[in-house]
């Protein structure tokens, strides 16, 4: 049976995105193809690269993407994941061609305020919520 398609998208694909990638890869990757994308790609959060590899996950030196160019480059997907915040919502794209679309909205990494261990804490945080979003997403997948 072939693997199920799965697209990750936040505004920067830098932060929340990647974790869901990761953490899809990591938990369904024997029933899920996976990977993230963004509307505006910039650059790896480096809090999100120090959390991840707390949890043996390594994406240091991983390349952001656009979400239009995997659209252009004529990439479908049987669900398309949104885990921009609330606020930033209307900004999340609809991916055409789509048979699932979901939106898990977590808080961006990036704009937190604090010391560097305060922001590393709330990121773990973020990381944690994601993590749990993945396992119910793909304990619902195995039934």
């Amino acid at each position: 049976m072939a693997k199920m398609k799965v697209l990750v998208i936040c505004v920067h694909n830098s932060a929340r995105s990647q974790m869901g990638e990761e953490y899809i890869r990591k938990y369904g990757g024997d029933i899920f193809d996976v990977e993230s994308a963004g509307l505006e790609p910039g650059k790896l959060n480096p809090l999100v690269v120090e959390v991840l590899k707390e949890e043996g996950i390594d994406i240091t030196g991983k390349k952001t993407q656009s979400a239009f160019d995997l659209y252009q480059a004529g990439k479908s997907y049987d669900y398309v994941i949104t885990v921009c915040s609330k606020e930033a919502q209307e900004r999340c794209p609809i991916y055409p061609g789509t048979q699932e679309r979901l939106h898990w909205p977590f808080s961006d990494p990036s704009s937190l305020d604090g010391t560097h261990e305060e922001k590393l804490e709330r990121t773990r945080a973020i990381r944690d919520e994601i993590k749990e979003a993945v396992k119910a997403f793909v304990a619902e997948h195995r039934k």
